[in-house]
């Protein structure tokens, strides 16, 4: 069986845009629904793409659950793994709009149906297919969710998947900023791609400096770190490599799903070229480089447009 699906664990949800831009949330008069939760939008830039993906998850049986059901479908992400429950509501997120196009959010979500999938659902079988796993840090809170994470991480392992870790931080949801911390570092061993912003690196680790701190972030399999910063352009590090490529400039209308779109990016392209998790120590600068401005061109693009996965671009798009 050809493994070619990129898999992602996590949250699926409805971001409530802000109809205003440039003012904080007791001034917004509207928002409207649109699909989000970082483990969709990086399945969605996948599929957008070409390539093959799908999500794993669980939704509350309601009208936002049903919504967020239909549109992963359209989207071309696999639903085969999403499941439904009536124990508790989907999860929704509130969005404002700073000036710059960046975001901040307020969560319902206590406790959300995403995070009672537990690890009794998932299955060994699913992951003979699997290219990689892709995972965040929202949904390692002390919840069956966690647990399931850990046992999709073990099985998509056994099977011989990349696995991809995103920290995606979101503060609001952490009230113990130490808790979330640990589990980062907890989780961050099992993977061999560590995608992680300028804006996450001195929580977990103390400097704003990424070279000063990479001998910190080669824990347990890591083997590629990509370092995204905005409209400054990214780094990509292996053990015998350090590239970086810069951004162009563009308009940024809303950044949501920016960095998804850029892990989605880089997931295809490893994909596409057949690289498995002993393949990453080994890529030359040159091929580093060439996924890196794929990745930022992909961004430039989407962050022109409104929303997450509507605004990524298709790989005909790519190659206008």
């Amino acid at each position: 069986m050809e493994r070619n699906v990129v898999y992602a664990i996590g949250e699926a949800l409805i971001d409530f845009m802000p109809q205003e831009r440039g003012v904080d949330f007791a001034r917004v008069t509207a928002f409207s629904p649109a699909l989000g939760g970082a483990p969709v939008n990086v399945c969605g830039a996948v599929a957008r793409l070409g390539g093959r993906s799908r999500i794993i998850t669980q939704l509350g049986d309601d009208p936002f659950g049903h919504k967020i059901l239909r549109e992963i479908g359209e989207a071309g992400i696999g639903t085969e793994y999403v499941f439904v429950t009536e124990k508790a509501n989907t999860c929704l997120a509130f969005v404002s709009l700073e000036a710059d196009g960046n975001r901040t959010f307020s969560f319902y979500r206590n406790p959300s149906a995403d995070m009672l999938l537990g690890p009794e659902r998932i299955r060994r079988e699913w992951f003979e297919d699997a290219y990689a796993l892709h995972f965040c840090s929202v949904s390692l809170g002390d919840t069956p969710m966690k647990e399931a994470h850990e046992a999709a991480i073990g099985y998509a392992r056994e099977s011989g998947a990349l696995i991809s870790f995103d920290p995606n931080l979101r503060f609001p949801l952490w009230p113990d900023r130490e808790k979330l911390y640990k589990r980062v570092w907890e989780f961050l061993p099992k993977a061999h791609i560590l995608k992680i912003s300028d804006e996450e690196l001195a929580f977990l680790t103390g400097s704003e400096e990424i070279h000063a701190v990479l001998p910190d972030l080669w824990q347990g399999d890591v083997r590629l770190i990509l370092y995204t910063c905005g409209s400054k352009g990214a780094w990509a590090f292996t053990p015998a490599a350090a590239v970086w490529a810069g951004a162009r400039f563009v308009h940024a209308v809303d950044t949501t799903g920016a960095g998804d779109a850029f892990a989605g990016a880089v997931l295809y392209c490893l994909q596409r070229d057949g690289i498995g998790p002993e393949g990453l120590v080994r890529l030359s600068s040159e091929k580093l480089r060439g996924y890196l401005e794929f990745a930022n061109r992909y961004c430039a693009l989407s962050v022109q447009k409104k929303g997450a996965i509507p605004s990524y671009p298709t790989k005909e798009e790519m190659q206008m």
